[in-house]
C-alpha cells in the first residue's frame, strides 16, 4: 500500500512540476528498486501491473487511426527498418564496448531491436504537448508495432547472424571483438 500511494505520490508530483506522471512513477520504483521489500512489492502488486497495462493498451489502441496506416505505411516501413538497423548496430557496439564476446553481442543487439512500448508515452507526449503532429503518433506506434512483430524472427536469425560474421571477418578482429 505504502509502495502505491508513493507511486502516486511522486506521479502528482512529477506532473506539478512539469514533468510526465510516467517519470514520477519511474522514480517511485527506482526508489524502491533498492529496497529489501522489491521483491514482495513486485509480487503483491503484480495484478495492479497487469491491469493498468492492460488498460495502457487499450487506450493506446484507441489512439491509432488506421486510415493514417494505410496512406502513411511507405512511411511506417521505413522508419522500422532503419530504427532497427540502427538499434542492431548501437546495441551491438555497445556491448562489444562493454566488454561481451562477439556472439552475445550480436545476439543482445537483435534482441534490443524492437522500439518498445515506451515510445508511445513519448510519441503521445509529444502530440500533447504540441511539439509533434497528430498524425506522427499512429505513424510511431505502427513501425513499433512492426518492430515488435519481427523480433522473434530476428531473435531467431541471430545466431545464424553472428555465425555469418565471424566467418566473414579476419581472424585477428573476432579475437579482439
Amino acid at each position: 500500500l505504502l509502495s502505491l500511494g508513493f507511486c502516486f505520490l511522486m506521479a502528482l508530483l512529477a506532473s506539478k512540476l512539469g514533468f510526465s506522471m510516467e517519470l514520477g512513477a519511474f522514480l517511485a520504483g527506482s526508489f524502491f528498486a533498492g529496497t529489501k521489500y522489491v521483491h514482495r512489492i513486485e509480487r503483491i502488486t503484480s495484478g495492479i501491473k497487469d491491469m493498468f497495462g492492460a488498460v495502457f493498451f487499450l487506450s493506446v489502441g484507441t489512439m491509432v487511426d488506421p486510415h493514417i496506416i494505410t496512406t502513411k505505411w511507405m512511411i511506417i516501413i521505413p522508419i522500422a527498418i532503419i530504427t532497427v538497423l540502427a538499434k542492431l548496430i548501437f546495441a551491438t557496439c555497445g556491448m562489444l564496448l562493454s566488454g561481451q564476446s562477439l556472439d552475445t553481442a550480436i545476439r543482445g543487439g537483435f534482441a534490443l531491436a524492437p522500439i518498445g512500448e515506451f515510445s508511445f508515452i513519448i510519441a503521445g507526449l509529444g502530440v500533447s504537448l504540441g511539439v509533434m503532429d497528430k498524425y506522427l503518433y499512429p505513424t510511431i506506434v505502427a513501425a513499433s508495432i512492426l518492430t515488435i512483430i519481427a523480433t522473434p524472427v530476428l531473435i531467431k536469425r541471430s545466431e545464424t547472424v553472428a555465425l555469418w560474421i565471424k566467418n566473414k571477418l579476419p581472424s585477428r578482429i573476432v579475437v579482439v571483438l
